[in-house]
């Protein structure tokens, strides 16, 4: 994936979030709510274009989980399908940045992770409780 390449988002405090983290060339100090976020970079389903999305930090061994809660939303977040369309995606965490394969999880696996999800950013069982959708995670897996 070629970064320079990659669009912020047309949303104000996403795309403040970002820049932060591309003049500072890391994560830390970025935070939603005092909680610590990863920055991801996505292909766009329909456009084809790289995007940055900042999501809440979800980490265990190695692996991330990244919740398209969308604030519990009616809807899936744009991002949503842009991981369904194109799964391999960048990850920086930090300083750091990897390529990792995102793969939709369900059952045991999708509730240990949401376990994980609702400790580190708690909001999201307010979000689950405010739509009638089983808001999806993703498991994010080094390649």
């Amino acid at each position: 994936m070629d970064m320079a390449q990659a669009k912020l988002s047309p949303t104000e405090w996403v795309r403040d979030q970002t820049a932060k983290i591309l003049e500072t060339g890391t994560t830390e100090g970025v935070k939603v709510l005092n909680r610590p976020i990863v920055l991801l970079t996505v292909r766009g389903a329909k456009s084809g274009e790289l995007r940055y999305t900042p999501v809440m930090r979800v980490e265990h061994d190695g692996s991330y989980a990244v919740v398209a809660s969308k604030g519990g939303a009616p809807e899936h977040p744009a991002w949503y399908h842009s991981i369904k369309a194109h799964p391999e995606i960048r990850l920086q965490d930090g300083t750091e940045t990897k390529n990792y394969v995102a793969r939709e999880a369900d059952g045991a696996e999708r509730a240990e992770w949401w376990e994980r999800a609702v400790e580190a950013f708690p909001n999201y069982a307010e979000y689950q409780e405010k739509t009638d959708r089983l808001i999806p995670l993703f498991v994010l897996d080094p390649k």
